[in-house]
């Protein structure tokens, strides 16, 4: 039962975020191995100023280590 969160600016509309949701319920269900019917994804928008002190500071910095693919950016 894979459960993806996407993060993001806002800005993008319904389609492309259901497109994008699509795709990545694929890849997932797919490379997992598991049924396209048990992958949900969720995406959240942020407005520009909010990323760093809400997702980068909050969830990417700590993780850094941990992460699976890193970024190649930093809000340093």
């Amino acid at each position: 039962m894979p459960h993806v969160v996407i993060k993001c600016f806002k800005g993008r509309t319904e389609e492309t975020k259901k497109k994008c949701a699509d795709k990545v319920a694929e890849d997932v269900a797919q490379i997992l191995g598991c049924n396209l019917s048990s992958v949900s994804v969720d995406i959240k928008e942020y407005d520009k100023e909010d990323w760093k002190p809400e997702v980068w500071d909050k969830e990417i910095k700590p993780r850094m280590e941990k992460l699976v693919k890193k970024p190649e950016y930093t809000c340093d």
